[in-house]
C-alpha cells in the first residue's frame, strides 16, 4: 500500500513538471522588433501587450521592443495619437510595426478674448458662431445688417438713410436707458470703434455711416457672438452689451500666389402691401375742394363751420372725378391718381467686386485684398 502511494506521488509530480514545462515553452518565446511612425522615426513609449493577458512591455527611446509570448498569441500595439494595431505572432521572430496617425475631428472651437481659442463646451456664456461665407450670399452694404436673422436674440435696425447709412445692432434687448446698448466689436483681438459719423434727426443732419461700413464681408472667416454676462468679464465694461468677435481670413504658406475674385450684384425694391382706401381724398386737400361750394364732401355741401375748421385732419371729398380747383388754381378732375409708391421709389442695385492675393512661406504669410462697392439707392438722387 505504501509502495502504491509513492508511485502515485511520483506520477503526480511528473505531470505537474510536464505542464509547467509546456507553459514555459509556450510563453518562453521572445519576439523583437521596432515601432516607427509614417515618417520612419522610432516611437518611444509604445505599449506592446499580449492580447487578453497582462503580459506587456514598452518600446525604448529608439522604438525597439522585446516581449515573451507564444505562437498563437496576438500582439497589440497602442500609442496616443496613433491607430492601434493587432498582429498575430505565428512563427515570426521579428515583427516591425509602422503606426499611422489617428486624425480625429475636434469639437467646435471659437475665438474668445485676445484671440484665445476655446472649446465651445468649455464656455459658460451663450455664444453663436456664423461662418463668413453666409455673409456674402445675401449681401448687404453694411456688415451689421448682414447679421439680421442669423443669430438668435440679435436685432438689427437699418434707418432709412440710404445705402451708406449706419446700422443699429442690439443683443438681447436694451439694457440701459442712457447708453448706446450696442455691442463691442473685436477684430482679430483688437476692439473697434463703431462710432456713427453724423446722425439724422428731427432738425436735419446726415447719416454718414459707421465703422461697420468699412468692413468687407469677403475678408471675414467667421463671427462669434457672445451674448452672456461673462462677455463683460472677458472684455470689461465695454462688453456689457455683448461682444461680436470677428476673425478675418489669413494667408497660408503655399507655392506661388493664390488669387481669389468675387463679384456680386444685389437688386433692391420696395414692396408695399398697405391696403389704402381709394374712395375719399386726404383731409389736407379739403381747403381747395371746399373753396368750390358745389363740390361734395362725403355726399353733402360744406358748411361755414366746415370751411372755418378746414377739415385738415379729416377725410377729404369723395373721389368722384368732378372738376375742382386745385392748389395751383387749375381745375382738374378730383379722382384717384394711382400708386404713388411705384412712381417715387425705383429699383436700387449694389455691385461689389473684390480681389485678394494670398501666399507666403514657412516663416511668414500674407493676404492682401481690395474691394470696390457701387450702390444706387431706391430713393432718387
Amino acid at each position: 500500500m505504501k509502495k502504491m502511494c509513492n508511485n502515485f506521488k511520483r506520477t503526480l509530480l511528473l505531470l505537474l513538471w510536464l505542464s509547467c514545462s509546456l507553459g514555459v515553452m509556450a510563453q518562453g518565446r521572445i519576439v523583437t522588433g521596432s515601432i516607427k511612425d509614417s515618417n520612419g522615426e522610432g516611437l518611444p513609449g509604445v505599449t506592446v501587450l499580449v492580447k487578453s493577458t497582462t503580459n506587456g512591455t514598452l518600446s525604448d527611446l529608439n522604438g525597439k521592443y522585446s516581449i515573451s509570448t507564444g505562437n498563437n498569441a496576438t500582439l497589440v500595439f497602442s500609442f496616443i495619437g496613433y491607430v492601434t494595431q493587432e498582429i498575430a505572432v505565428g512563427n515570426q521572430p521579428v515583427i516591425n510595426v509602422v503606426l499611422a496617425g489617428d486624425v480625429q475631428q475636434l469639437g467646435e472651437v471659437v475665438v474668445t478674448a485676445l484671440g484665445v481659442e476655446r472649446n465651445t463646451k468649455s464656455l459658460v456664456s451663450s455664444i453663436t458662431k456664423v461662418p463668413g461665407v453666409s455673409l456674402t450670399q445675401a449681401r448687404e452694404n453694411n456688415f451689421g445688417a448682414s447679421i439680421q436673422g442669423r443669430v438668435a436674440g440679435v436685432n438689427v435696425s437699418k434707418p432709412g438713410t440710404g445705402p451708406a447709412g449706419s446700422s443699429r445692432v442690439i443683443i438681447r434687448g436694451n439694457k440701459s436707458l442712457g447708453g448706446g446698448n450696442q455691442p463691442l466689436y473685436v477684430i482679430d483681438g483688437i476692439p473697434m470703434d463703431n462710432t456713427n459719423f453724423g446722425q439724422s434727426g428731427v432738425w436735419g443732419g446726415t447719416d454718414q455711416g459707421d465703422g461697420l461700413a468699412s468692413i468687407n464681408p469677403d475678408d471675414i472667416e467667421s463671427i462669434t457672438v457672445l451674448k452672456g454676462a461673462s462677455a463683460a468679464a472677458l472684455y470689461g465694461s465695454r462688453g456689457g452689451y455683448g461682444v461680436i468677435n470677428i476673425t478675418t481670413k489669413k494667408g497660408t504658406a503655399r507655392k506661388g500666389i493664390g488669387i481669389e475674385f468675387n463679384s456680386n450684384y444685389v437688386f433692391e425694391k420696395v414692396i408695399n402691401y398697405t391696403d389704402l382706401q381709394r374712395e375719399y381724398g386726404a383731409g389736407g386737400l379739403a381747403n381747395s375742394v371746399l373753396s368750390n361750394p358745389t363740390s361734395p364732401r362725403i355726399g353733402s355741401k360744406p358748411t361755414t363751420q366746415d370751411q372755418a375748421f378746414n377739415w385738415e385732419s379729416a377725410w377729404g371729398a369723395k373721389l368722384d372725378g368732378s372738376n375742382n380747383i386745385m392748389w395751383d388754381g387749375v381745375s382738374r378732375p378730383y379722382s384717384y391718381a394711382g400708386d404713388n409708391w411705384d412712381r417715387f421709389f425705383r429699383t436700387g442695385g449694389s455691385l461689389t467686386n473684390s480681389i485678394s492675393l494670398t501666399g507666403g512661406g514657412e516663416n511668414q504669410t500674407f493676404r492682401f485684398s481690395y474691394s470696390d462697392l457701387k450702390s444706387t439707392s431706391i430713393i432718387p438722387n
